[in-house]
């Protein structure tokens, strides 16, 4: 009978020993098994949650003002609510960096990086709605159960730091829509899952529940922890392996080694106050300076969502609601690009910013029963939009593909979520064809049977 490596460590008699080896071969080996020279170790993730308008932030469109209160050129194409006459934008851009590249007033600050930043204006994705598209930028699959970005990157590259999750995403105030789904690991190992963080709570002993005791010493944990060992141990040996009752193990495990970690990379008062400053401190400003200080950690994947539920779903009042988001956003992602640039880290910290899809330029029509004078926002548009990275191995100061004239759908050099996650994996050294997982007979990855590297985006 042939034993796998698992098997072979329990037989010998290792105990909770075998677990530790286990993992730690399973990290080296991963860390190494790169299928190309990686550009990047890191991704920072800025998920603008809802769907931020791509032509009154990054994808400028000079005909859009000059079309506003008329019909569409090509017509309005289907989206989840009825549309009508072009929209025009009340947003003014001027030109940034090196290119000129124009970018809108509401983000200025993360604008002045534009020299880092590869702008991508012809994303697409499947339909108009937030639950499917979340799901497909989040696991490559909008309807079915399948293990998000972080999870695969965090199985294929493993963690650089023993004592802190490889896998954080942080939301404030609560959850985005489909809670954990977003962030599930599904049928990997459940140690690939993301740790989640509510990032509005500003003491570390909230954003960390339950991590120290009050009552027990950490020696004591210790033994604690070797008895409940022993015990899932004896319990597994009397059934066929289960990987639910090995991730609990190691979850127990990762909980006590965070102690001696968590709390001081999660503590941002042990920042400068120039540093501090610089972020703000908004919930968004002081998780991105947590962000930070994770990835110069060792932390493979963290996610950071603008607030809970879907803030960006601007249907109406697009000019202050999109102005008052954009004000909690702008100045933490410029201090990120440069504290990133200072420390050195964006060379090897891939950031990447964008929504589930963008928004329509025209105007979306009021509902039966509402307000009907109200016609001043816009629609969910997934023919077209925008989403942009910074740092590694990416070619800053440039522009990918291109909407149509007024920014309804990517015409030009047209970019996928599977060729971009294609793409976030090839900066990462791994093969989106060959990084895959045998489940249930068949071998599953992140694209599916779609997607390609968009060349145009690396350096």
């Amino acid at each position: 009978m042939m034993l796998n490596r698992r098997q072979l460590l329990s037989q010998c008699g290792l105990g909770i020993g075998s677990l530790a080896l286990s993992d730690l071969l399973m990290r080296d080996a991963s860390a190494t098994e790169l299928h190309f020279p990686a550009k990047a170790k890191h991704v920072i993730h800025l998920f603008m949650n809802g769907g931020p308008s791509h032509v009154d932030t990054f994808d400028y469109k000079p005909k859009l003002n000059e079309l506003a209160g008329k019909t569409a050129p090509t017509g309005n194409l289907k989206t989840e609510r009825p549309t009508g006459h072009v929209l025009g934008t009340p947003f003014k851009f001027k030109p940034y960096g090196q290119a000129g590249i124009p970018v809108s007033e509401l983000f200025a600050k993360t604008a002045e990086h534009i020299d880092d930043i590869c702008l991508i204006h012809s994303m697409h994705a499947d339909v108009p709605n937030h639950e499917p598209s979340l799901m497909l930028m989040n696991t490559g699959e909008s309807r079915l159960v399948r293990p998000s970005v972080g999870s695969w990157l965090t199985y294929g590259l493993g963690s650089e730091n023993a004592n802190l999750p490889a896998f954080v995403t942080m939301c404030p105030g609560g959850y985005p829509i489909k809670e954990s789904q977003n962030w599930q690991n599904a049928f990997l190992p459940g140690k690939y899952q993301a740790t989640y963080v509510d990032s509005s709570h500003r003491q570390v002993d909230r954003l960390l529940e339950n991590i120290e005791s009050d009552l027990v010493a950490s020696s004591d944990q210790r033994d604690q922890l070797d008895l409940l060992a022993q015990l899932n141990q004896r319990h597994a040996k009397q059934r066929a392996e289960d990987e639910r009752l090995r991730s609990r193990i190691e979850s127990f495990e990762l909980a006590y080694r965070m102690q001696s970690e968590a709390a001081e990379a999660f503590d941002v008062t042990r920042e400068t106050k120039a540093v501090r400053e610089a972020y703000g401190d908004s919930d968004f400003g002081r998780q991105t300076l947590i962000a930070r200080r994770l990835v110069e950690r060792g932390v493979r994947y963290v996610q950071l969502y603008t607030g809970a539920g879907q803030p960006w779903d601007n249907h109406d009042d697009i000019e202050p609601r999109h102005r008052e988001l954009a004000q909690k956003v702008d100045q933490p992602i410029a201090a990120l690009l440069a504290d990133l640039k200072r420390t050195g880290l964006l060379d090897e910290t891939l950031v990447l910013w964008g929504g589930e899809f963008g928004r329509t330029p025209v105007v979306e029509m009021p509902r039966e029963g509402a307000n009907q004078g109200k016609m001043n926002g816009r629609d969910h548009n997934h023919y077209g939009f925008t989403m942009w990275m910074a740092g590694g191995g990416v070619r800053g100061g440039s522009v990918v593909g291109a909407t149509d004239e007024i920014g309804f759908q990517a015409v030009e050099n047209r970019v996928h979520v599977h060729d971009l996650h294609a793409t976030l994996l090839r900066l990462m050294g791994l093969d989106h064809k060959r990084l895959t997982y045998r489940y249930a007979g068949r071998d599953f990855r992140l694209t599916d049977v779609h997607g390609r590297v968009v060349d145009e985006i690396l350096a």
